[in-house]
Protein backbone atom coordinates (compact mmCIF):
# COMPACT_ATOMS: atom_id res chain seq x y z
CA UNK A 1 0.00 0.00 0.00
CA UNK A 2 2.62 2.55 1.06
CA UNK A 3 2.51 5.61 3.29
CA UNK A 4 3.86 9.15 3.50
CA UNK A 5 4.87 11.87 5.92
CA UNK A 6 5.57 15.56 5.37
CA UNK A 7 6.72 18.34 7.67
CA UNK A 8 7.05 22.14 7.53
CA UNK A 9 8.97 23.84 10.34
CA UNK A 10 10.60 27.11 11.20
CA UNK A 11 13.95 25.32 11.45
CA UNK A 12 15.71 22.24 10.09
CA UNK A 13 13.20 19.38 9.95
CA UNK A 14 15.29 16.43 8.73
CA UNK A 15 15.03 14.52 12.02
CA UNK A 16 11.23 14.78 12.13
CA UNK A 17 11.02 13.80 8.47
CA UNK A 18 13.30 10.80 8.94
CA UNK A 19 11.45 9.34 11.93
CA UNK A 20 7.99 10.32 10.71
CA UNK A 21 8.55 8.50 7.44
CA UNK A 22 10.03 5.50 9.24
CA UNK A 23 6.78 5.12 11.18
CA UNK A 24 5.20 4.06 7.86
CA UNK A 25 7.62 1.22 7.20
CA UNK A 26 4.99 -1.42 8.02
CA UNK A 27 2.96 -0.30 4.99
CA UNK A 28 5.47 -0.48 2.14
CA UNK A 29 7.28 -3.17 0.29
CA UNK A 30 10.11 -1.91 -1.87
CA UNK A 31 11.26 1.73 -1.86
CA UNK A 32 11.79 4.51 0.65
CA UNK A 33 12.49 8.13 -0.19
CA UNK A 34 13.02 11.59 1.31
CA UNK A 35 13.06 15.04 -0.26
CA UNK A 36 13.89 18.34 1.47
CA UNK A 37 13.59 21.94 0.34
CA UNK A 38 16.33 24.40 1.31
CA UNK A 39 17.97 27.56 -0.02
CA UNK A 40 19.90 25.49 -2.54
CA UNK A 41 16.78 23.89 -3.94
CA UNK A 42 15.64 20.30 -3.51
CA UNK A 43 17.72 17.41 -2.21
CA UNK A 44 16.53 13.83 -2.45
CA UNK A 45 17.48 10.32 -1.36
CA UNK A 46 15.84 7.04 -2.47
CA UNK A 47 16.80 3.51 -1.38
CA UNK A 48 15.63 -0.04 -1.89
CA UNK A 49 14.25 -1.33 1.42
CA UNK A 50 13.25 -4.86 0.38
CA UNK A 51 15.98 -6.50 2.43
CA UNK A 52 16.87 -3.82 4.97
CA UNK A 53 15.12 -1.49 7.37
CA UNK A 54 14.37 2.07 6.31
CA UNK A 55 16.51 3.56 9.07
CA UNK A 56 19.59 1.53 8.20
CA UNK A 57 19.45 2.68 4.58
CA UNK A 58 19.01 6.39 5.26
CA UNK A 59 21.04 7.12 8.40
CA UNK A 60 24.23 7.80 6.42
CA UNK A 61 22.38 10.27 4.17
CA UNK A 62 21.08 12.48 6.95
CA UNK A 63 24.23 14.56 7.63
CA UNK A 64 24.07 15.88 4.07
CA UNK A 65 20.36 16.65 4.09
CA UNK A 66 18.99 19.95 5.38
CA UNK A 67 15.83 21.97 4.97
CA UNK A 68 12.90 23.48 6.81
CA UNK A 69 10.31 21.48 4.88
CA UNK A 70 10.27 17.99 3.41
CA UNK A 71 8.28 14.94 2.38
CA UNK A 72 9.00 11.22 2.72
CA UNK A 73 7.41 8.04 1.43
CA UNK A 74 7.40 4.27 1.80
CA UNK A 75 6.38 2.93 -1.58
CA UNK A 76 5.01 -0.33 -2.98
CA UNK A 77 7.30 -0.41 -5.98
CA UNK A 78 8.03 2.89 -7.71
CA UNK A 79 10.83 5.36 -6.98
CA UNK A 80 9.59 8.35 -5.00
CA UNK A 81 9.73 11.28 -4.27
CA UNK A 82 9.95 12.65 -7.81
CA UNK A 83 11.55 16.05 -8.41
CA UNK A 84 9.62 18.01 -11.03
CA UNK A 85 10.45 21.26 -12.80
CA UNK A 86 7.48 22.67 -14.70
CA UNK A 87 5.82 25.97 -15.53
CA UNK A 88 4.38 25.83 -11.99
CA UNK A 89 7.88 25.83 -10.53
CA UNK A 90 10.18 23.33 -8.88
CA UNK A 91 8.48 20.80 -6.60
CA UNK A 92 8.67 17.26 -5.21
CA UNK A 93 5.75 14.86 -5.10
CA UNK A 94 4.81 11.55 -3.42
CA UNK A 95 1.62 9.53 -3.87
CA UNK A 96 -0.15 6.60 -2.22
CA UNK A 97 -2.79 4.56 -4.01
CA UNK A 98 -3.50 2.82 -7.30
CA UNK A 99 -4.14 4.42 -10.69
CA UNK A 100 -6.22 1.80 -12.48
CA UNK A 101 -6.68 3.88 -15.61
CA UNK A 102 -3.00 4.78 -15.98
CA UNK A 103 -2.78 3.60 -19.60
CA UNK A 104 -5.80 5.67 -20.62
CA UNK A 105 -4.49 8.79 -18.86
CA UNK A 106 -1.05 8.33 -20.42
CA UNK A 107 -2.67 7.93 -23.84
CA UNK A 108 -4.48 11.24 -23.40
CA UNK A 109 -1.19 12.86 -22.45
CA UNK A 110 0.55 11.39 -25.49
CA UNK A 111 -2.24 12.81 -27.63
CA UNK A 112 -1.08 16.29 -26.72
CA UNK A 113 2.36 15.43 -28.13
CA UNK A 114 4.14 17.23 -25.33
CA UNK A 115 4.58 14.53 -22.70
CA UNK A 116 6.90 11.61 -22.22
CA UNK A 117 7.27 9.16 -19.34
CA UNK A 118 10.26 7.22 -18.09
CA UNK A 119 9.47 3.50 -18.32
CA UNK A 120 9.76 1.32 -15.23
CA UNK A 121 10.73 -2.34 -15.34
CA UNK A 122 7.90 -4.41 -16.77
CA UNK A 123 6.91 -1.62 -19.13
CA UNK A 124 4.87 0.25 -16.51
CA UNK A 125 4.65 4.01 -16.12
CA UNK A 126 5.54 5.43 -12.71
CA UNK A 127 2.09 6.44 -11.41
CA UNK A 128 3.54 9.35 -9.45
CA UNK A 129 5.07 10.72 -12.64
CA UNK A 130 1.68 10.39 -14.33
CA UNK A 131 0.00 12.34 -11.51
CA UNK A 132 2.65 15.05 -11.86
CA UNK A 133 1.92 15.27 -15.59
CA UNK A 134 -1.77 15.79 -14.86
CA UNK A 135 -0.96 18.51 -12.33
CA UNK A 136 1.35 20.27 -14.77
CA UNK A 137 -1.45 20.68 -17.30
CA UNK A 138 -3.16 23.20 -15.02
CA UNK A 139 -2.48 26.85 -14.29
CA UNK A 140 -1.95 26.34 -10.55
CA UNK A 141 -1.06 23.59 -8.13
CA UNK A 142 -4.54 23.69 -6.60
CA UNK A 143 -6.24 23.29 -9.97
CA UNK A 144 -3.80 20.60 -11.05
CA UNK A 145 -4.24 18.51 -7.90
CA UNK A 146 -8.02 18.68 -8.29
CA UNK A 147 -7.64 17.62 -11.94
CA UNK A 148 -5.56 14.63 -10.95
CA UNK A 149 -7.86 13.58 -8.10
CA UNK A 150 -10.91 13.67 -10.35
CA UNK A 151 -9.24 11.84 -13.23
CA UNK A 152 -7.92 8.84 -11.31
CA UNK A 153 -9.85 5.60 -11.19
CA UNK A 154 -8.72 3.82 -8.07
CA UNK A 155 -7.27 6.12 -5.44
CA UNK A 156 -4.51 8.70 -5.09
CA UNK A 157 -3.55 10.67 -1.99
CA UNK A 158 -0.50 12.90 -2.31
CA UNK A 159 1.94 15.35 -0.77
CA UNK A 160 3.46 18.04 -2.95
CA UNK A 161 6.48 19.97 -1.63
CA UNK A 162 7.04 23.51 -2.89
CA UNK A 163 9.29 26.37 -1.84
CA UNK A 164 6.44 27.91 0.17
CA UNK A 165 4.96 24.86 1.87
CA UNK A 166 3.31 21.49 1.32
CA UNK A 167 0.07 20.66 -0.46
CA UNK A 168 -1.63 17.64 1.10
CA UNK A 169 -4.52 16.02 -0.75
CA UNK A 170 -6.68 13.04 0.18
CA UNK A 171 -7.97 10.76 -2.56
CA UNK A 172 -11.37 11.43 -4.09
CA UNK A 173 -13.33 8.96 -1.97
CA UNK A 174 -11.06 9.07 1.07
CA UNK A 175 -10.00 5.44 0.82
CA UNK A 176 -6.74 6.31 2.58
CA UNK A 177 -6.49 8.80 5.46
CA UNK A 178 -4.50 12.03 5.55
CA UNK A 179 -4.09 13.79 8.91
CA UNK A 180 -2.43 17.07 9.89
CA UNK A 181 -0.52 17.29 13.16
CA UNK A 182 0.62 20.46 14.93
CA UNK A 183 3.50 21.42 17.23
CA UNK A 184 4.80 24.83 18.19
CA UNK A 185 6.26 26.30 15.01
CA UNK A 186 5.69 23.19 12.88
CA UNK A 187 3.03 21.22 11.03
CA UNK A 188 3.11 17.64 9.75
CA UNK A 189 0.96 15.69 7.29
CA UNK A 190 0.77 11.93 7.71
CA UNK A 191 -1.13 8.83 6.73
CA UNK A 192 -0.47 7.09 10.07
CA UNK A 193 -1.20 9.14 13.19
CA UNK A 194 1.18 6.87 15.15
CA UNK A 195 3.96 8.95 13.56
CA UNK A 196 2.93 12.04 15.53
CA UNK A 197 3.11 11.66 19.34
CA UNK A 198 6.75 10.65 19.78
CA UNK A 199 7.76 13.64 17.65
CA UNK A 200 5.73 16.00 19.80
CA UNK A 201 2.82 16.56 17.41
CA UNK A 202 -0.87 16.40 18.22
CA UNK A 203 -3.62 15.71 15.73
CA UNK A 204 -4.95 19.03 14.51
CA UNK A 205 -7.38 17.86 11.83
CA UNK A 206 -8.15 15.07 9.40
CA UNK A 207 -8.75 15.80 5.75
CA UNK A 208 -12.05 14.81 4.23
CA UNK A 209 -12.47 12.96 0.91
CA UNK A 210 -10.95 14.90 -2.02
CA UNK A 211 -9.92 17.69 0.33
CA UNK A 212 -6.71 19.61 -0.37
CA UNK A 213 -4.90 21.86 2.09
CA UNK A 214 -1.76 23.99 1.94
CA UNK A 215 0.45 23.61 5.00
CA UNK A 216 3.03 26.04 6.37
CA UNK A 217 4.71 26.17 9.77
CA UNK A 218 2.13 28.74 10.85
CA UNK A 219 -1.06 27.00 9.83
CA UNK A 220 -3.25 25.15 7.36
CA UNK A 221 -5.19 26.72 4.51
CA UNK A 222 -8.02 24.84 2.84
CA UNK A 223 -7.57 24.80 -0.92
CA UNK A 224 -10.37 22.44 -1.88
CA UNK A 225 -13.30 21.56 0.42
CA UNK A 226 -14.09 17.96 1.31
CA UNK A 227 -16.63 15.99 -0.69
CA UNK A 228 -19.70 14.46 0.92
CA UNK A 229 -19.17 10.83 -0.08
CA UNK A 230 -16.52 8.79 1.73
CA UNK A 231 -15.40 5.18 1.23
CA UNK A 232 -12.47 4.72 3.61
CA UNK A 233 -10.99 1.23 3.46
CA UNK A 234 -12.26 -0.88 6.35
CA UNK A 235 -9.28 -3.23 5.99
CA UNK A 236 -7.08 -0.52 7.51
CA UNK A 237 -8.61 -1.27 10.92
CA UNK A 238 -8.57 -5.02 10.36
CA UNK A 239 -4.96 -5.45 9.28
CA UNK A 240 -2.84 -2.83 7.59
CA UNK A 241 -3.12 0.04 10.00
CA UNK A 242 -0.74 0.34 12.94
CA UNK A 243 -2.38 -0.33 16.35
CA UNK A 244 -1.51 3.11 17.75
CA UNK A 245 -3.05 4.94 14.77
CA UNK A 246 -6.54 6.28 14.38
CA UNK A 247 -8.61 6.98 11.28
CA UNK A 248 -11.69 9.20 11.40
CA UNK A 249 -10.90 9.48 15.12
CA UNK A 250 -11.28 5.71 15.65
CA UNK A 251 -8.29 3.82 17.11
CA UNK A 252 -7.09 0.66 15.35
CA UNK A 253 -6.32 -1.38 18.49
CA UNK A 254 -9.72 -0.62 19.98
CA UNK A 255 -11.49 -1.74 16.81
CA UNK A 256 -9.52 -5.00 16.78
CA UNK A 257 -10.47 -5.66 20.39
CA UNK A 258 -14.13 -5.12 19.47
CA UNK A 259 -13.76 -7.44 16.47
CA UNK A 260 -12.55 -10.18 18.78
CA UNK A 261 -15.39 -9.51 21.19
CA UNK A 262 -17.91 -9.87 18.36
CA UNK A 263 -16.32 -13.15 17.26
CA UNK A 264 -16.61 -14.50 20.81
CA UNK A 265 -20.25 -13.48 21.22
CA UNK A 266 -21.13 -15.38 18.03
CA UNK A 267 -19.21 -18.51 19.07
CA UNK A 268 -19.85 -21.53 21.25
CA UNK A 269 -16.72 -23.62 20.65
CA UNK A 270 -14.98 -25.21 23.65
CA UNK A 271 -11.21 -24.66 23.65
CA UNK A 272 -8.37 -24.44 26.17
CA UNK A 273 -6.47 -21.45 24.82
CA UNK A 274 -7.17 -18.36 22.70
CA UNK A 275 -4.23 -16.96 20.75
CA UNK A 276 -3.51 -14.55 17.95
CA UNK A 277 -1.39 -15.08 14.87
CA UNK A 278 1.19 -12.39 15.70
CA UNK A 279 1.21 -9.52 15.42
CA UNK A 280 -1.97 -8.42 13.64
CA UNK A 281 -4.14 -11.16 15.17
CA UNK A 282 -3.11 -10.35 18.73
CA UNK A 283 -5.57 -7.54 19.49
CA UNK A 284 -8.45 -9.53 17.98
CA UNK A 285 -7.52 -12.49 20.19
CA UNK A 286 -7.35 -10.35 23.35
CA UNK A 287 -10.87 -9.12 22.68
CA UNK A 288 -12.07 -12.68 22.07
CA UNK A 289 -10.42 -14.08 25.21
CA UNK A 290 -11.74 -11.31 27.45
CA UNK A 291 -15.32 -11.83 26.25
CA UNK A 292 -15.23 -15.65 26.17
CA UNK A 293 -13.48 -15.97 29.52
CA UNK A 294 -10.86 -18.29 28.02
CA UNK A 295 -7.14 -17.86 28.82
CA UNK A 296 -5.11 -15.88 26.31
CA UNK A 297 -1.72 -17.43 25.60
CA UNK A 298 1.09 -17.17 23.03
CA UNK A 299 1.78 -20.55 21.35
CA UNK A 300 3.83 -18.61 18.82
CA UNK A 301 6.18 -15.73 19.53
CA UNK A 302 7.49 -13.59 16.72
CA UNK A 303 11.18 -12.95 16.17
CA UNK A 304 11.20 -9.34 15.02
CA UNK A 305 14.81 -8.04 15.00
CA UNK A 306 15.63 -9.12 11.44
CA UNK A 307 12.47 -10.41 9.75
CA UNK A 308 10.14 -8.03 7.89
CA UNK A 309 6.37 -8.39 7.55
CA UNK A 310 5.72 -11.53 5.54
CA UNK A 311 3.68 -9.79 2.83
CA UNK A 312 6.61 -7.58 1.80
CA UNK A 313 8.86 -9.81 -0.35
CA UNK A 314 7.76 -9.97 -3.98
CA UNK A 315 8.46 -13.69 -4.33
CA UNK A 316 5.96 -16.12 -2.77
CA UNK A 317 8.69 -18.59 -1.78
CA UNK A 318 10.51 -15.86 0.14
CA UNK A 319 7.25 -14.69 1.75
CA UNK A 320 6.60 -18.23 2.96
CA UNK A 321 10.15 -18.48 4.35
CA UNK A 322 9.77 -15.20 6.23
CA UNK A 323 6.42 -16.27 7.66
CA UNK A 324 7.86 -19.55 8.89
CA UNK A 325 11.17 -18.31 10.27
CA UNK A 326 9.81 -15.39 12.25
CA UNK A 327 7.19 -17.45 14.16
CA UNK A 328 8.79 -19.58 16.87
CA UNK A 329 6.48 -22.17 18.48
CA UNK A 330 6.27 -22.91 22.20
CA UNK A 331 5.51 -26.61 22.54
CA UNK A 332 4.25 -26.34 26.14
CA UNK A 333 1.44 -24.06 24.90
CA UNK A 334 0.53 -26.38 22.01
CA UNK A 335 0.90 -30.07 22.85
CA UNK A 336 -2.39 -31.68 23.87
CA UNK A 337 -4.26 -28.35 23.72
CA UNK A 338 -7.47 -27.31 21.96
CA UNK A 339 -6.37 -24.03 20.36
CA UNK A 340 -8.38 -21.18 18.91
CA UNK A 341 -6.46 -18.63 16.88
CA UNK A 342 -7.72 -15.21 15.86
CA UNK A 343 -6.29 -13.88 12.60
CA UNK A 344 -6.86 -10.56 10.85
CA UNK A 345 -7.89 -12.28 7.60
CA UNK A 346 -7.25 -15.21 5.30
CA UNK A 347 -5.99 -13.89 1.96
CA UNK A 348 -4.23 -16.65 0.03
CA UNK A 349 -3.87 -19.00 2.98
CA UNK A 350 -0.50 -20.35 1.84
CA UNK A 351 1.44 -19.21 4.90
CA UNK A 352 -1.42 -20.02 7.25
CA UNK A 353 -1.63 -23.60 5.99
CA UNK A 354 2.00 -24.17 6.94
CA UNK A 355 1.48 -22.57 10.35
CA UNK A 356 -1.51 -24.82 11.07
CA UNK A 357 0.41 -27.92 10.03
CA UNK A 358 3.19 -27.00 12.44
CA UNK A 359 0.62 -26.89 15.26
CA UNK A 360 -0.62 -30.36 14.39
CA UNK A 361 2.95 -31.64 14.18
CA UNK A 362 3.61 -30.28 17.68
CA UNK A 363 0.68 -32.22 19.12
CA UNK A 364 -2.26 -29.81 19.13
CA UNK A 365 -5.54 -31.70 19.78
CA UNK A 366 -7.64 -29.19 17.84
CA UNK A 367 -6.93 -26.04 15.85
CA UNK A 368 -9.76 -23.57 15.27
CA UNK A 369 -9.46 -20.32 13.31
CA UNK A 370 -11.51 -17.12 13.67
CA UNK A 371 -10.66 -14.45 11.06
CA UNK A 372 -11.68 -10.95 12.14
CA UNK A 373 -13.26 -10.13 8.77
CA UNK A 374 -15.43 -12.00 6.23
CA UNK A 375 -13.92 -14.08 3.41
CA UNK A 376 -12.11 -12.01 0.78
CA UNK A 377 -14.29 -12.86 -2.22
CA UNK A 378 -13.42 -9.88 -4.44
CA UNK A 379 -10.02 -8.47 -5.35
CA UNK A 380 -9.34 -4.86 -4.33
CA UNK A 381 -9.37 -2.47 -7.31
CA UNK A 382 -8.53 0.56 -5.20
CA UNK A 383 -5.38 -0.15 -3.16
CA UNK A 384 -2.38 -2.50 -3.26
CA UNK A 385 -3.49 -4.61 -0.32
CA UNK A 386 -2.23 -7.95 -1.64
CA UNK A 387 0.72 -9.23 -3.63
CA UNK A 388 -1.65 -11.61 -5.45
CA UNK A 389 -1.48 -11.32 -9.22
CA UNK A 390 -4.97 -12.73 -9.72
CA UNK A 391 -8.24 -12.88 -7.79
CA UNK A 392 -8.03 -16.65 -8.18
CA UNK A 393 -5.09 -16.57 -5.75
CA UNK A 394 -7.57 -15.72 -3.00
CA UNK A 395 -8.44 -18.66 -0.76
CA UNK A 396 -12.15 -17.88 -1.04
CA UNK A 397 -12.07 -17.80 -4.84
CA UNK A 398 -10.26 -21.13 -5.03
CA UNK A 399 -12.87 -22.58 -2.69
CA UNK A 400 -15.70 -21.17 -4.82
CA UNK A 401 -14.19 -22.77 -7.90
CA UNK A 402 -14.03 -26.08 -6.02
CA UNK A 403 -17.62 -25.83 -4.84
CA UNK A 404 -19.02 -24.83 -8.22
CA UNK A 405 -16.52 -26.66 -10.41
CA UNK A 406 -15.73 -23.43 -12.25
CA UNK A 407 -14.41 -19.92 -11.49
CA UNK A 408 -17.27 -17.86 -12.99
CA UNK A 409 -19.83 -18.50 -10.25
CA UNK A 410 -22.21 -15.85 -8.91
CA UNK A 411 -20.08 -14.34 -6.17
CA UNK A 412 -22.91 -12.57 -4.36
CA UNK A 413 -24.36 -15.80 -2.96
CA UNK A 414 -20.97 -16.75 -1.53
CA UNK A 415 -20.62 -13.34 0.14
CA UNK A 416 -23.96 -13.88 1.93
CA UNK A 417 -23.01 -15.37 5.34
CA UNK A 418 -26.43 -17.03 5.71
CA UNK A 419 -26.39 -18.88 2.38
CA UNK A 420 -25.61 -22.58 1.83
CA UNK A 421 -23.06 -21.49 -0.79
CA UNK A 422 -21.17 -19.48 1.83
CA UNK A 423 -21.15 -22.45 4.23
CA UNK A 424 -19.81 -24.73 1.49
CA UNK A 425 -17.07 -22.23 0.63
CA UNK A 426 -15.99 -21.90 4.27
CA UNK A 427 -15.91 -25.66 4.70
CA UNK A 428 -13.75 -25.99 1.58
CA UNK A 429 -11.28 -23.49 3.03
CA UNK A 430 -11.35 -25.30 6.39
CA UNK A 431 -10.51 -28.63 4.80
CA UNK A 432 -7.75 -27.17 2.65
CA UNK A 433 -6.11 -25.55 5.69
CA UNK A 434 -6.59 -28.68 7.84
CA UNK A 435 -8.52 -26.83 10.53
CA UNK A 436 -10.79 -28.41 13.13
CA UNK A 437 -13.14 -25.46 12.86
CA UNK A 438 -13.38 -22.21 10.89
CA UNK A 439 -15.83 -19.37 11.39
CA UNK A 440 -15.50 -15.92 9.84
CA UNK A 441 -16.57 -12.56 11.18
CA UNK A 442 -19.89 -11.29 9.82
CA UNK A 443 -19.67 -8.04 7.91
CA UNK A 444 -22.32 -6.34 10.04
CA UNK A 445 -20.30 -7.20 13.17
CA UNK A 446 -17.13 -5.81 11.59
CA UNK A 447 -18.90 -2.59 10.61
CA UNK A 448 -20.26 -2.32 14.14
CA UNK A 449 -16.77 -2.79 15.60
CA UNK A 450 -15.44 0.09 13.48
CA UNK A 451 -18.34 2.34 14.41
CA UNK A 452 -18.88 4.17 11.13
CA UNK A 453 -21.99 3.79 8.95
CA UNK A 454 -21.42 1.14 6.28
CA UNK A 455 -22.01 3.74 3.56
CA UNK A 456 -18.86 5.56 4.81
CA UNK A 457 -16.69 2.43 4.48
CA UNK A 458 -15.29 0.55 1.52
CA UNK A 459 -16.16 -3.12 2.05
CA UNK A 460 -15.74 -4.12 -1.59
CA UNK A 461 -13.34 -7.01 -0.99
CA UNK A 462 -15.98 -8.77 1.11
CA UNK A 463 -19.26 -7.93 -0.64
CA UNK A 464 -18.34 -6.32 -3.99
CA UNK A 465 -20.28 -3.22 -3.01
CA UNK A 466 -18.23 -0.39 -4.55
CA UNK A 467 -17.07 0.12 -8.11
CA UNK A 468 -16.72 3.93 -7.99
Amino acid sequence: MGGFFGVVAGQDCVTDLFYGTDYHSHLGTKRGGLALMNDGGLTRSIHNIENAQFRSKFEDDLPGMHGDKGIGVISDHEDQPLLIRSHLGLYAIVTVGVVRNADALAGEAFGRKATHFAEMSGGEINPTELIAALINQADSFAEGIARAQDAVEGSCSMLLLTGDGIFAARDRLGRTPVVVGARDGARAATLETCALPNLGYEVERALGPAETVFITADGVERVRPPAERMQICAFLWVYYGYPASEYEGINVEAVRNRCGQALARADDVEVDIVAGIPDSGTAHAIGYADTAGIPYRRPFVKYTPTWPRSFMPQDQTVRDLVARMKLIPIRDMIEGKRLLFCEDSIVRGTQLKDTIQRLHDLGAREVHMRPACPPLVYGCPFLNFSRSRSEMDLAARRAIAEVRGRDDADLAEFADPDSPAHAAMVDSIRRRLNLTGLRYQRLDDLVGAIGLPKCRLCTHCWDGSSYA
